[in-house]
Formats: C-alpha cells, sequence, structure tokens
C-alpha cells in the first residue's frame, strides 16, 4: 500500500487508543464492560481506503449514512465486516438499503417496516432494524417524535409478523447544542422506552417480536461518555475515529 492508501494508519491507531479510553473511563464510571458496547465506525464520506486502515486496526462495524456510498463500500466485504446504515432512507432507497446492510439504525414508519419485509422475504434475508426516535425534539432531526413514539411501537404488535426483521432496538441523535450534558436526558428516555418495551416482552405473548430489543444506538464523537453512562450498546464514531472528512473524496 502507498502513503495515500494507507490513509494515516498510524494516526488512526492513535484516534482509536483515544476512543477506547474515553469509552474505558465512561464504562467504569457507569458499572459497565467496554465490550459490551460495539463501536460503529462512521465512514461516511471517506475513501475505501479509510475502511481498509480501520480494517487493519480490528474494526468491523462500519456506519454509513447514504445508501449509495454504502453499496459502493461494502457490497462485495467479507462475511465479518457488518454495514450499518444509520442515516434516513428514502422510500425509494429501501430495497438497496435493505441488501446492502446488515441493520438499519434509522426506520421511524410503518410503509418501511412493511417494505423492508417485502423486500428481505423475496432475498429471503433476515435484516437487523432500529426505531429512530427524535427524542431532543430538534426540527431538523428524523425520527418518531417523543409523543409518539411508544404509540408506534404498540402498533407493531398489532401489525402482521414480519419474520423476516428483527427489531433490536432504538436509536438517537443528541442534541446539537455543543454541550453533551444537554443530551442526557434524550439518552435516558431512550433507554427507558427500551426497558418497557422488552419487560413487556417476556411477560406478554403479543410483544414477542420484542424480545431481541436490547440495542441502544447513541453517542458520537462529542458526547459518547454521556450516552454510555446512560446505557448506549452502540455509539457512532467517525472524526475521532478517521479525522475531518473530505467531502469530494468518496470511494
Amino acid at each position: 500500500m502507498g502513503e495515500e492508501q494507507s490513509y494515516n494508519v498510524e494516526e488512526m491507531r492513535g484516534r482509536l487508543e483515544g476512543v477506547q479510553q474515553r469509552m474505558d473511563a465512561a464504562c467504569q464510571r457507569a458499572g459497565r464492560k467496554p465490550a459490551d458496547i460495539t463501536l460503529v465506525w462512521v465512514s461516511k464520506f471517506h475513501p475505501y481506503a479509510a475502511v481498509e486502515s480501520a480494517l487493519a486496526l480490528g474494526a468491523r462495524v462500519f456506519g454509513e449514512n447514504r445508501v449509495q456510498e454504502a453499496a459502493e463500500k461494502f457490497t462485495n466485504r467479507s462475511a465479518e465486516i457488518q454495514c450499518h446504515i444509520i442515516g434516513p432512507v428514502q422510500s425509494n432507497k429501501l430495497k438497496k438499503a435493505a441488501l446492502v446492510a446488515d441493520c438499519i439504525h434509522s426506520i421511524s414508519s410503518m410503509e418501511a417496516v412493511e417494505k423492508l419485509e417485502k423486500v428481505c422475504a423475496a432475498e429471503n434475508k433476515t435484516l437487523d432494524i432500529l426505531f429512530q426516535v427524535n427524542a431532543g425534539e430538534e426540527e431538523t432531526k428524523s425520527g418518531l417524535d417523543i409523543a409518539e413514539a411508544e404509540i408506534f411501537l404498540e402498533g407493531l404488535t398489532k401489525h402482521a409478523p414480519c419474520p423476516h426483521l428483527r427489531f433490536r432496538g432504538l436509536m438517537t441523535i443528541g442534541k446539537n447544542t455543543g454541550v453533551p450534558e444537554d443530551s442526557r436526558i434524550c439518552f435516558a428516555f431512550l433507554r427507558e422506552l427500551r426497558d418497557k418495551f422488552l419487560a413487556r416482552s417476556r411477560e406478554l405473548a403479543a410483544y414477542e417480536m420484542f424480545r431481541e430489543f436490547t440495542e441502544l444506538s447513541m453517542g458520537m464523537t462529542d458526547d459518547m461518555e454521556v450516552a454510555i453512562e446512560e446505557g448506549a450498546t452502540m455509539i457512532r464514531i467517525g472524526t475521532a475515529l478517521f479525522g475531518h472528512r473530505v467531502y469530494n473524496n468518496i470511494v
């Protein structure tokens, strides 16, 4: 590999060590184990050379916002590498998203659930999905409103079964205030909502589709510590691992 292909792998190694130290400290404060948290390497807008260097450092779970970019980078990946779609997916791109992704974090409509089930049934594929909640109540963010999130999840219990989809948990984006502590209430809300449906799944047969509803995808570079303290099982980290993005240098 030439210098360009390495994508500053040693610098990336140093950044990874910094992220791991932050994770370890947050886990220690919360009485948690770092091994219980999946580090999602957010490779959006970075070239595939960046992915190659991350793989050399042990990365196996990657997050992409755009379906086309995910397909270009990960369609021909090996079995141990996971591709997660973490951004909103337009209806006309759900099929392509379902084909390339191992998990989609951003589902927030029954229409999307129905379409994904249809696509996955045709492909004989099982897909993990998370439901996005706009816990920060910001107009610029996608996802279910706080007031409707529980109602939406309740509706899934009355919907036709989706045997090709696994409802794995919830996702949210912290508040964009520059103050990580401001996101704590958002992350706590998500955890409480997850816990409510997971508990019901153990008590009521009608909620059996939530028996694997364990994941909380929350926390990014600036607020990962608060997210971990509030129970995150997946943190989505881009800049702190890859450095600043070069938006005109994709794949």
